[in-house]
């Protein structure tokens, strides 16, 4: 019986195959080999934690009512009893306390959301920080940016539904950044709140954003950053063997499969062990909103909370144009200085390329060390970033501290003109001080601990050369070479040359700074050989 089963089925798959041929593509797939190393498992926690996502938030949408019509609440909560509250809110309290397991489901669902975003920002750092947004990989890249946005709009979305005092003050907020958008900001405020402030179809509307749009959109970008990954192949680290023609790592099946498998255990567990330990978001202590009451100490989730520190950072200055109030605070701060980063993290791989002029692939990983002038920007950008999100809690630091606002405000406002500029230097010098540092243990070796005495009666510490591995690590990377005028440049036209001048002095402040490890010229030529993709020429026999 069970041999005739497995005939059968085996004919059953031939036959599907001579009509469907994707055995072959299959097979290939589960050999796919991918990298192993740990800081290739964010992108896995993003993933992992969207699908806890989609699977609390679909459980959520069955007992969920979007309306903002006042019911009177008769729910078990006490303090509540009697008074109006709209019917989200209603819900969401009916979810908390009546529902069997809808407490855990909320605050599981809550937490998913914060590791989600946080898995992706991280994600991108990496990616980022490791340069494996060059060639062939900037539409990759493009994804991951878009999919961070939508994971912004999703949370706040998500964070505004239940019709509480805090969501309720996060969405007047929203509204006056509207507001200030000159011209279409009454109409576009009009539009998304269904009339005057706070309308009547906001919770309506961002309902279908929250669970059918935006999903459906984060569920399409990651099948396509999954293509994407396995058609252009994994970055690796550099170690022998591995080269920019190839890819050492474990088979997807099935080893990988094991361990993400595991992988996604431990996420899911983390996340119900959080959604049972760590209350987050109880909507019933803040109470229903009114437009009339504010939410006192109020702060957002952290992925938003540079926006709230910006705000906060900000004075209030507006202008009278034509008859018009431009409000430059939320103007600047919540359109401007959000537009300006997101379009900055979209353009840095063509701007990156732009002063490099190789286009060549690259297929191993930088060791940020390797490339000062990029790291120290990114750095620059996270403090920055690091001062908004103090910012957005000035109030929490000024009642723990004692210290008047005010004084912590004018701190803050100049730790985000001063931090960035000297982060950016203070990073720089540290990566060409650990390039030092590596070329110095190329040429001499690693201490040993022992100490010699000479025959002239000095005593030297002794060294011993590195591991290969080592070695390698820092001998096979990428030295990148300022621009330098191409001929025939001079015959150009005024915008032309205009254009190449700025190129070059950016290449220059970029890539000005390289340092060689000290190896045989034999040596560089094949790191070089090693370094290119395929479309290079194979690399010779010898080792660098």
């Amino acid at each position: 019986m069970a041999r005739r089963l497995r005939r059968t089925g085996r004919s059953g798959v031939v036959a599907a195959d001579a009509r469907l041929p994707l055995l072959g593509q299959v097979r290939a797939g589960l050999r796919k080999v991918f990298p192993d190393h740990w800081s290739f498992l964010l992108g896995e926690i993003a993933l992992y934690s969207l699908l806890v996502l989609l699977l609390t938030g679909t459980w959520l949408a069955l007992f969920f009512a979007p309306s903002l019509e006042h019911v009177t609440y008769t729910g078990p909560y006490v303090p509540l009893q009697g008074r109006p509250v709209s019917e989200a809110y209603a819900s969401t309290l009916r979810i908390s306390f009546e529902v069997r397991g809808g407490l855990l489901i909320r605050q599981i669902h809550h937490w998913a959301a914060l590791v989600f975003v946080f898995a992706i920002g991280a994600h991108l750092l990496r990616v980022y920080f490791t340069g494996a947004f060059r060639r062939p990989r900037e539409l990759n890249w493009v994804v991951g940016v878009t999919m961070f946005l939508l994971a912004l709009v999703e949370g706040f979305a998500g964070y505004s539904l239940p019709d509480d005092l805090l969501s309720g003050t996060g969405l007047r907020t929203a509204q006056g950044i509207m507001l200030s958008v000159p011209v279409a900001g009454t109409y576009l405020s009009f539009f998304v709140f269904g009339g005057e402030y706070p309308g009547g179809d906001i919770i309506a509307r961002l309902y279908p954003v929250h669970i059918l749009l935006v999903p459906g959109l984060l569920v399409g970008l990651v099948a396509l950053h999954l293509l994407l990954v396995v058609r252009l192949k994994h970055t690796q680290w550099a170690a022998p063997g591995r080269t920019g023609r190839n890819v050492v790592g474990q088979p997807f099946f099935p080893h990988y499969v094991a361990k993400s498998a595991g992988l996604f255990f431990m996420v899911a567990g983390l996340l119900v062990a959080l959604g049972a330990l760590a209350q987050i978001n109880p909507v019933w202590a803040y109470g229903p909103y009114r437009p009339d009451f504010d939410s006192t100490g109020s702060q957002p989730d952290w992925y938003v909370g540079f926006l709230e520190g910006a705000l906060r950072l900000m004075p209030g200055v507006e202008t009278r144009l034509w008859g018009h109030t431009l409000m430059w605070n939320p103007l600047v701060t919540g359109v401007v200085l959000p537009g300006l980063f997101f379009l900055g993290l979209y353009a840095y791989p063509f701007f990156e390329h732009w002063i490099s002029g190789d286009p060549g692939e690259r297929h191993l990983c930088d060791r940020p060390r390797n490339r000062p002038a990029r790291t120290a920007l990114g750095v620059a950008v996270l403090s920055g970033y690091a001062v908004l999100l103090l910012a957005g809690a000035q109030d929490w630091i000024a009642f723990i501290t004692e210290v008047p606002v005010a004084g912590i405000t004018w701190a803050l406002r100049c730790a985000f003109l001063l931090l960035p500029p000297a982060a950016f230097w203070l990073t720089r010098r540290l990566c060409l001080a650990l390039q030092a540092r590596d070329s110095h243990l190329l040429l001499h070796g690693a201490e040993t601990g022992e100490v010699r005495q000479s025959v002239e009666g000095g005593y030297h510490p002794a060294h011993e050369p590195l591991p290969p591995a080592e070695r390698y690590l820092r001998t096979v990377y990428e030295i990148p070479v300022p621009l330098t005028a191409p001929a025939g440049a001079e015959g150009a036209g005024p915008r032309r040359r205009m254009v190449a001048r700025l190129r070059r002095a950016l290449s220059r402040w970029y890539h000005g700074d390289p340092m060689r490890p000290p190896v045989s010229p034999a040596a560089s030529r094949t790191v070089e050989a090693v370094l290119a993709g395929p479309d290079k020429p194979a690399p010779p026999s010898e080792t660098p």
